[in-house]
């Protein structure tokens, strides 16, 4: 153990620059000589440009400031000795936790760690990954955890597309083993957030990210499956949600489209761990199956509102909102994109548009911006972006479809 353990010199290093890893990099660069680090090389030339694709950062939010740079090339990154990895941990197609990403980061740092640096863990894990699979490879440097290095856990609470609870308002939990490093993590994490709360150990800090957002998968799945029985039963959902707001204990959760990076692979992290333990995770599960399964049910329910309209094979439609949610450019477990695949299948005169991710492609259909988009007869609004406003306010009502 390095006795009388000091950092004078505070340099940060972002392993992963995406909705996590950039804005935490942008508050860091306020106070330290920071590098950002990604090996996607069009991230980092976008990001050199002042251009975040994402769309959370304008250009000016992306100026560099002190002597911080963003790269991807490892030989920049040597000289930081405090590593925060917020790489992505998604699930494969058996819904399976892969963690070939994180692996592949702990193994470059292995490389280049130094006597005395710091690396925490931001990406969501299941309990035991930090010490049992991360540690272990961090260890084949030659050098040891928490003699020669020192390694934390922070789990991530980023909203994206969320302008009133930012990152700096959300309060961070750090979890380490040795306070000889408490000063150093906490002058870095003070900068990311107002409020630090310590947790006894890692492994509760992994169990913390996961079971926050399986909570609130289970509770939409709740409202999902509520909504589902009215809607087939010819009861007004709305006006039950109001009534039932009127009692002091109910939680008034709205049925949605529930995709991005968290809620719909943190629960398959979860669940994975309890099998390894001998536990079942069914109800877990089931809220996942019941949320999966709104796409088909949300195309079937547009579906038939379509087939009512005279002449409908006629008419021209539009899908607008094709992101996992609105006012974010992420496409990640997108239902609405699902949602749009089906339609395209039913119906011919089928058209998308989503200034957030404009020109990309989805079963061959370009998808188009705000321009030229009063020229339909209907519209589908499957995320209300902001950006839509004043579109919607200009559509005759009864040309408009919601999901909900």
């Amino acid at each position: 153990m390095i006795l009388n353990y000091k950092m004078k010199n505070i340099c940060p290093v972002i392993v992963g620059l995406g909705y996590v890893g950039l804005p935490i990099f942008l508050h860091l660069q306020e106070h330290f000589n920071t590098v950002g680090f990604d090996i996607n090389k069009k991230r980092i030339i976008s990001l050199k440009k002042r251009k975040d694709y994402n769309k959370e950062f304008s250009n000016k939010d992306l100026k560099l400031k002190k002597k911080s740079i963003f790269t991807n090339k490892l030989k920049d990154i040597k000289k930081g000795n405090f590593y925060i990895v917020t790489v992505p941990t998604p699930v494969d197609k058996k819904n399976i936790p892969d963690l070939k990403i994180l692996k592949k980061s702990c193994k470059f740092l292995s490389r280049i760690i130094k006597k005395g640096d710091i690396i925490f863990f931001e990406s969501t894990v299941y309990p035991t990954v930090t010490d049992e699979i991360c540690i272990p490879i961090l260890n084949t440097s030659g050098l040891q955890e928490n003699k020669d290095f020192y390694v934390g856990y922070s789990p991530e609470r980023i909203n994206p597309g969320d302008k009133k609870k930012t990152l700096k308002s959300i309060p961070k939990i750090v979890a380490f083993k040795n306070n000889i490093i408490k000063k150093p993590v906490k002058k870095v994490y003070n900068q990311i957030s107002k409020k630090i709360i310590f947790s006894k150990n890692i492994i509760e800090a992994e169990t913390s990210k996961v079971i926050e957002n399986i909570q609130r998968d289970l509770n939409i799945a709740l409202i999902n499956e509520i909504y589902k029985v009215c809607d087939i039963s010819n009861i007004n959902f709305r006006n039950v949600l109001n009534l039932a707001k009127s009692k002091w204990n109910f939680i008034p959760f709205e049925p949605g489209l529930v995709g991005g990076h968290c809620l719909p692979v943190d629960p398959y992290y979860f669940s994975f761990f309890a099998k390894k333990k001998g536990a079942k995770t069914d109800i877990i599960l089931n809220g996942r199956k019941t949320n999966n399964s709104m796409a088909n049910f949300v195309a079937s329910k547009i579906s038939k509102k379509i087939t009512n309209i005279h002449n409908y094979k006629k008419k021209k439609i539009i899908v607008m909102g094709l992101t996992y949610k609105k006012n974010v450019a992420d496409t990640r477990n997108s239902l609405a994109i699902k949602i749009l695949k089906i339609l395209q299948k039913k119906f011919k005169n089928i058209n998308a548009c989503d200034p957030l991710i404009e020109n990309k492609k989805y079963n061959n259909l370009k998808i188009i911006g705000g321009k030229m988009i009063n020229k339909f007869d209907i519209y589908i609004i499957l995320n209300k972006h902001d950006t839509f406003r004043n579109i919607i306010k200009n559509i005759q009502r009864k040309k408009i479809i919601y999901p909900f």
